[in-house]
């Protein structure tokens, strides 16, 4: 059984909401911004839900009444949020993440433990692999993360609050004891303000004093939950990352930046993205046999289309080819389009053979292939080699 210490990366984007309207509204960038409820002047009775660095110079946070916050800052750009645009951004970031690993829990719309133990490989190090996630989320959304690398959740979590914003920090298991026992008791999960002041009034300032403190005292103070504590405090989180659902799904699109009729355009970008995905197959060891072509008008009407092969397969001329068919047909070149996608599905396990007919020596010259293919762009990254249309 193997023994490589787990390496669990919990990644969080700056100031989510924030920064979604500053990127779209260059008029608010550099600016306080607050969303969440009108704050009618002063008079409002709701609350901020997040707020950009700027505002939070001025003291305003999240769950703040937002009467307050205006109080704190009311030249303040106090805006109510899109939440179908942020859910869309959120899901084009996780898009991103199982890029890289499959073993992903979500936390919140923006927040994700994952656990890069088995894939981190494909970009060297742990580190390089979260410098390349948040590279491509600046690049290709616009946005900021931060990321917190470690042995354990807890720690992955405490690393990425530590570097924010904009920031990417690894906490090496010969150092962890080293960053974690310094650290105020506040830092630890499941320390709230009561239980604080009852650390403070035995005298427990960091988490150190924890580590090093009677578990049996813990225990008789605060119950299983002080177990707990004094487990954590020493460095130990056996919790795994919760992955709820198996891949049920890999997909990709494109908006083009212009609406466009251009055949070449489209077909081109059918190709990257069946390049995309069939390389995302090959990672995950899937093989689909359900191939679904989305495309969205000018008009903003969307329709999608299914195919169901044979056999299933994670080759790229399979996908494109059926794809490219699929749209031929569904698709009216004289129209514009706005949006292009492509979803496989029907996974099962990829290494049963599901037909005694298939040529197997020819089947085997694709695989060397599209994994000569892999190792190339893993080595000298993605744009080092492209297909041909």
């Amino acid at each position: 059984m193997s023994t490589q210490p787990r390496v669990i990366a919990h990644i969080d984007m700056d100031a989510f909401f924030a920064a979604v309207e500053q990127r779209d509204n260059p008029a608010l960038r550099g600016q306080p911004v607050v969303i969440g409820a009108d704050p009618k002047k002063g008079k409002g009775r709701g609350v901020v839900s997040t707020c950009s660095y700027e505002a939070r110079r001025y003291g305003i946070h999240s769950a703040m009444p937002i009467s307050q916050a205006y109080r704190a800052c009311p030249q303040a750009h106090f805006l109510p949020g899109n939440m179908k645009k942020y859910k869309d951004i959120s899901r084009r970031i996780f898009e991103i993440l199982y890029d890289f690993t499959p073993d992903i829990e979500p936390i919140s719309i923006d927040e994700a433990f994952l656990d890069i133990t088995g894939s981190y490989h494909f970009y060297q190090t742990p580190l390089k692999t979260c410098a390349s996630i948040k590279k491509r989320i600046q690049k290709d959304l616009g946005l900021a993360a931060s990321i917190g690398i470690a042995p354990n959740k807890m720690v992955a979590k405490i690393a990425s609050d530590f570097c924010k914003p904009n920031g990417l920090l690894e906490i090496l298991p010969e150092k962890l004891l080293d960053f974690l026992w310094p650290l105020p008791v506040r830092h630890m999960w499941g320390i709230g303000k009561q239980t604080q002041k009852s650390l403070h009034a035995m005298g427990i300032q960091t988490i150190g004093d924890i580590a090093k403190a009677d578990s049996t005292q813990f225990t008789k103070k605060f119950g299983a939950h002080g177990q707990h504590m004094h487990t954590l405090a020493q460095g130990i989180d056996e919790r795994k990352v919760a992955v709820d659902d198996e891949i049920k799904s890999i997909s990709h699109e494109h908006t083009f930046d212009v609406d466009t009729s251009n055949s070449e355009e489209i077909y081109q970008t059918l190709s990257h993205l069946s390049e995309k995905i069939s390389r995302r197959l090959r990672r995950h060891a899937l093989k689909g046999k359900t191939i679904t072509v989305k495309i969205r008008f000018d008009s903003f009407k969307t329709i999608s289309r299914a195919r169901t092969l044979p056999e299933r397969t994670n080759f790229y001329d399979d996908i494109y080819s059926n794809s490219k068919q699929i749209f031929d047909a569904l698709g009216n070149l004289k129209a514009k389009f706005r949006l292009i996608g492509i979803r496989i599905s029907n996974f099962h396990d990829p290494y049963v053979q599901e037909s005694l007919f298939i040529d197997t020596l020819r089947h085997k010259k694709r695989e060397n292939i599209h994994q000569a293919i892999d190792k190339i762009k893993d080595k000298f990254g993605e744009k080092a080699i492209h297909r041909g249309v």
